[in-house]
């Protein structure tokens, strides 16, 4: 602890103060409001501040975590140690003729209402998908029969080792819920999404006729990591949740959504492990009724209590 609280005031001194915190509960930045403590939690509001930070972990052997807005996230009780990295500061989105060009911590619905106010088309798919831009590249978020693959261009990344380099999609490898940048250890700086010219009326329509599906099918009254599954060939994960007699069924806090199966939510101060517990719960019983292994799209990380 001695040694933590000396790094905290290390990297105090590099950084603006406002920029880092010491212990902070990991529960208050995630969309299930579940979570454990971080170490060291540090929101840069440029480039070069995140550089500084990096270089402070890879001097100090400190783990580093990226944090967007913890939508498609579950952080463990224990928490996370080293320094975790909130990029929600670094928000920035620009128009450049059929381009948007939004940084890694913009909210990937304000880059699809960007592109509506430039009577651009393509991101009318992503309007509602709570979740950074860094995100959305990370795990090639989509939903309604599109997804970021569609129509990015290229993104700015920094490698472990602190270079700047600009990747095309096809050097991301995306795929369906996944891309390389887990992998390499990648952190994305911002995205160029390429779209095509549309009219307001028919973009914010369809925006709209999305927005409505979405509030009526899903349950956004209570907290969650949003779709938990991904979509087994040629099945519905939601569907077989629902046919196995699982909608409703919960552990401490966490349930089953009885709006949409696909869905756990937290409806009474869940912990993590009770939401995970839920999750092999159903992975479990899915496979024994259906001889289906259901794969989690969630990404779990952190350490348990």
């Amino acid at each position: 602890m001695h040694n933590l609280l000396e790094r905290y005031y290390q990297l105090r001194e590099l950084i603006s103060e406002d920029s880092i915190r010491h212990d902070e509960l990991l529960k208050q930045h995630t969309y299930t409001r579940m979570g454990g403590k971080a170490d060291l939690y540090v929101t840069p509001d440029r480039h070069e501040e995140l550089q500084v930070i990096i270089n402070f972990a890879r001097q100090h052997q400190l783990p580093l975590t990226i944090l967007g807005f913890g939508s498609n996230l579950i952080v463990k009780d224990g928490g996370i140690r080293g320094i975790v990295v909130n990029l929600n500061r670094l928000n920035q989105i620009v128009r450049n003729e059929h381009k948007i060009i939004a940084q890694s911590g913009a909210a990937i619905i304000d880059v699809s209402r960007a592109a509506l106010e430039h009577r651009l088309s393509g991101l009318e798919f992503a309007c509602g998908i709570p979740g950074s831009v860094g995100g959305a590249l990370y795990m090639n978020a989509g939903a309604y029969g599109g997804e970021i693959a569609d129509v990015l261009e290229s993104a700015l990344v920094l490698t472990p080792e602190g270079e700047l380099v600009r990747l095309t999609k096809e050097q991301l490898e995306l795929g369906y819920r996944r891309s390389n940048i887990g992998p390499n250890r990648y952190i994305v700086l911002e995205a160029t999404f390429s779209l095509v010219s549309g009219e307001y009326d028919a973009v914010k329509a369809k925006m709209d006729e999305l927005t409505n599906l979405r509030e009526s099918k899903q349950p956004l009254e209570y907290p969650s990591c949003g779709s938990v599954f991904k979509r087994p060939p040629g099945r519905f994960a939601g569907q077989l949740i629902q046919e196995s007699g699982l909608q409703g069924t919960r552990i401490g806090g966490a349930e089953v959504s009885t709006k949409h199966a696909g869905f756990i939510v937290n409806v009474d101060d869940a912990t993590a492990s009770e939401y995970i517990s839920l999750i092999r719960h159903v992975q479990q019983t899915v496979n024994e009724r259906f001889g289906v292994e259901l794969e989690t799209e969630v990404r779990i990380i952190g350490e348990d209590k």
